[in-house]
């Protein structure tokens, strides 16, 4: 899908083809709508392309017709009624007098800016157009690593209450999508630093309040990342700690009653042999199968005292 929007008179517009200062927003594009808009605005298809390959690393390209700068945002991705966190490139294409986006799905990173929610947003104004995506992604970055801790600790009282498998695969899915935040947002930081260093974009003296919100917030998104990612990490390591140690208890309780059992269980496996009853201790009593068993109650409970004094079933 091909959207063009222009600002005018304060408010945002959509229009219905490209015209100068207007802002072209393509979500999951065709071939069709790729080549239209190579074409129109003269920069190479693999340009536009290059967003719809969701393994692509943040970058920056520049040509002679065009600049690129290719980000990693935010995303959230539904499996069986669960919100999974990852991320997906998204590619900011400024020619002399046009801004395209392209993403491969539709996201709440631009949804502001189309209904005209953000302030000081004109599409005309290319470099404070950049930097307002870049400051949108990292606090959407932030937005979404708090849900995500919020989640780690629901998970977390649930696991004090029982210890079960489907809890700790949910803290692993949401360290996974840690390691995916983690990972985008030290490929954008270096994107940034590139960006900021060098005059790929112009930087205008209006735009420096904003310049380093984008710095402050990214840089405190990636603090937010790894403190998060160590917590987990520490986390799964102490339950995975707790249920192994569950584990060896159940293993103790079980060897334990096993000795205790094996205990009658050999005295009647004598008094079960086909010999002479004459060799065998109460065959010929008439109590002699209570006072069989009694001996190996007696036994077996001696058995189980000695264990108690050795505080085994600690």
């Amino acid at each position: 899908m091909t959207k063009f929007f222009v600002s005018e008179d304060g408010t945002v517009k959509s229009v219905d083809a490209r015209c100068p200062g207007c802002w072209i927003s393509m979500t999951a594009p065709n071939d069709d709508e790729i080549k239209a808009v190579a074409a129109d605005c003269a920069i190479e298809p693999d340009a536009l392309k290059a967003a719809l390959d969701i393994d692509e690393r943040s970058r920056i390209e520049v040509d002679d017709n065009y600049t690129m700068i290719l980000t990693n945002i935010p995303t959230v991705e539904t499996d069986n009624d669960k919100e999974l966190y990852s991320t997906i490139p998204l590619a900011v294409i400024i020619t002399h007098d046009t801004v395209i986006t392209v993403c491969s799905e539709t996201t709440p990173l631009l949804r502001p800016f189309e209904d005209g929610k953000i302030k000081d947003f004109h599409t005309q104004m290319k470099s404070r157009f950049v930097l307002q995506i870049l400051y949108r992604s990292a606090r959407l970055y932030l937005e979404y690593l708090r849900i995500i801790d919020r989640k780690s600790e629901e998970v977390e009282n649930k696991l004090h209450r029982s210890t079960k498998n489907h809890e700790l695969i949910e803290l692993l899915k949401l360290e996974k999508s840690l390691v995916y935040f983690t990972t985008a947002l030290r490929s954008n930081e270096s994107v940034m630093e590139k960006l900021f260093r060098s005059e790929i974009i112009k930087k205008y003296p209006e735009d420096s309040e904003l310049l380093d919100d984008v710095i402050v917030e990214n840089k405190q998104a990636i603090e937010m990342a790894n403190i998060y990612s160590g917590i987990l990490s520490g986390t799964m390591d102490a339950f995975a700690s707790v249920i192994s140690n569950n584990l060896n208890i159940v293993m103790k309780v079980l060897a334990i009653i096993t000795i205790v059992l094996s205990i009658p269980t050999m005295i009647f496996s004598a008094y079960g042999m086909n010999v002479n009853i004459a060799g065998m201790p109460f065959a010929q009593s008439p109590y002699g199968f209570a006072i069989i068993i009694a001996l190996s109650l007696l036994m077996s409970a001696l058995v189980i005292f000695l264990f108690i004094k050795l505080k085994m079933f600690k």
